[in-house]
């Protein structure tokens, strides 16, 4: 059974950092890919960064490009999405995600599964 468990959410101030975390289980990181979402209060849920199981390629939403980075520790089993110069607008409940990568090293897919999720919350 694929699980995802998020941590490392919290308040920050505008200009800082946080790094979120993703321990999974249940599948093998080589055959899928990894990503993280987010969701804002009224508004549609949004890919923020994947990461392939394949070749470790990675893809980002266009305002997180350059502040956000995604990576793996494959020992731990556990995905990480570090989090700088944050902003207002990215306060939102950031969800860890998980899919078979079928072979494919392009990692925005459509994701089966997701965490809970974290509460980012940027203070202006």
């Amino acid at each position: 059974e694929v699980q995802l468990v998020e941590s490392g959410g919290g308040v920050v101030q505008t200009g800082g950092s946080l790094r979120l975390s993703c321990a999974a289980s249940g599948f093998t990181f080589d055959d899928y890919h990894l990503g993280w979402f987010r969701q804002a209060p009224g508004q549609k849920r949004e890919g923020v960064s994947c990461i392939s199981g394949g070749d470790g390629s990675t893809n980002y939403l266009y305002s997180v490009k350059g502040r956000f980075t995604i990576s793996i520790d494959s020992a731990k089993n556990t995905v990480y999405l570090q989090m700088n110069s944050l902003r207002p607008e990215d306060t939102a409940v950031y969800f860890c995600a998980a899919a078979p990568s079928g072979g494919s090293n392009w990692c925005w897919i459509e994701f089966d599964y997701y965490g809970q999720g974290t509460q980012v919350t940027v203070s202006s």
